[in-house]
């Protein structure tokens, strides 16, 4: 075997990648994915030349310079599919790493810019994403997940906060049964760091009571980015994405939180909610209000929906009644009756209902149901000032144009 300063020829290449390759890499992919070029080798050669410092009038020529670039990444690629055949034994065929590629890549679709992993981590608690993808670190193991008991009112409480939060609202009853008894409740009093930005993420928490904010450092200066409150989840951004902890959150008042490790999210819920933030966010790109929003945002409105299915005749809001949720059109047509009179259609990726909620006045007309069946995407008044916040000037240009 061969050995290099005294470690296995493999362990060196492991402490290799996590060293000196897994900070460049994973910076460079979850930038790559960030923007979506239209040519990744493209982008990531101007990426490796920006990040080197390589000058524009450098002396090699442009071509020469892509050509030893590529060379460069397809080295570094060959290397780290040598290493994951010899970490992992070399005992599954080319198409089973494919395979098990591809869906690395399905749940990682798109990666938040505010979670680019920083060159140094604060800890070592997890292998890094890099070595999670390749060999013996991505082994699946037997999964039993954890039960701490609660009284039936503690399993009420839960249960009922869990049903407001996107990731948990749409499990099977046995995978709820299953988190709800898997969760720990934590208690954190005001001024409390729950979380710290750099570190690695081994648990979610969902807020049964209190306000905590979300701070990061931008620039030198401490800034809230973001509040959470009752029924919120946060801190799940680094158990999705296997990336580090993207900001300090802070407990404001005295918190009653759900706490849900790692092994038990992925097991259970980290699937279904990544499928269905992918679904989401792929239908939020052809809708032109949303669209223009950064992939984070989008994210966020996906997280924020709730899926209603309407059939023919059915009223999705009524004129003069009280207005509280907003409403994008997902599949089928509707239309709109104002005093007796059809005044608008409706079509997907068509959104209505936020008049009500700019205006703070009760339906302008009532929307029915046109074809069989029609799916609706609702979001609360709360989520809608709150994620839509930069798009309000453009909904309010779009009421003028209302008959």
């Amino acid at each position: 075997m061969s050995v290099v300063e005294g470690l296995p020829f493999a362990e060196e290449k492991k402490k290799y990648i996590l060293d000196r390759l897994d900070p460049i890499l994973e910076e460079m992919v979850s930038d790559v994915l960030t923007d979506m070029p239209k040519d990744p080798a493209d982008f990531m050669i101007a990426w490796l030349r920006k990040r080197s410092g390589t000058a524009v009038g450098a002396k090699l020529s442009m071509a020469a310079q892509n050509k030893a670039l590529k060379k460069e990444l397809s080295q570094a690629s060959e290397s780290l599919h040598e290493t994951g055949l010899a970490m992992g034994g070399g005992a599954r065929d080319a198409d089973d790493e494919e395979e098990e590629e591809e869906e690395e890549d399905d749940e990682c679709d798109e990666i938040p810019e505010s979670m680019r992993k920083p060159e140094q981590q604060m800890g070592k608690a997890r292998a890094s994403v890099s070595a999670e993808a390749y060999g013996q670190w991505n082994q699946k193991k037997a999964f039993t997940a954890p039960s701490y008991p609660k009284t039936p009112d503690q399993l009420e409480r839960l249960s009922a906060t869990l049903m407001k939060s996107f990731l948990f609202s749409e499990l099977d009853k046995p995978d709820m049964d299953l988190i709800l008894l898997a969760m720990k409740e934590q208690n954190f009093s005001a001024g409390t760091k729950v979380i710290n930005e750099g570190d690695d993420g081994d648990y979610l928490f969902v807020i049964e009571q209190g306000t905590l904010e979300c701070v990061k450092n931008i620039n030198g200066e401490d800034k809230v980015v973001k509040v959470v409150s009752t029924g919120d989840v946060f801190g799940e951004l680094a158990l999705l994405y296997n990336c580090p902890r993207a900001a300090n959150v802070l407990a404001q008042d005295a918190c009653v939180c759900w706490q849900l490790d790692r092994d038990t999210f992925n097991a259970i819920v980290k699937d279904a909610a990544v499928k269905r933030r992918t679904r989401y966010d792929n239908f939020l790109k052809q809708v032109t209000l949303i669209s223009s929003l950064e992939a984070y945002e989008r994210s966020q409105i996906a997280d924020a929906l709730k899926a209603e299915i309407k059939t023919a005749g059915d009223k999705v809001i009524t004129q003069g009644e009280p207005g509280d949720r907003f409403y994008i059109i997902e599949e089928g047509t509707l239309y709109a009756m104002k005093d007796g009179n059809r005044v608008m259609d409706y079509k997907a990726g068509d959104y209505f209902g936020e008049l009500a909620l700019l205006k703070n006045q009760p339906r302008a007309a009532s929307v029915v149901v046109e074809s069989p069946t029609a799916k609706v995407l609702s979001m609360s008044r709360l989520s809608f000032t709150k994620m839509l916040g930069p798009l309000v000037d453009i909904l309010a240009q779009n009421v003028g144009t209302y008959k």
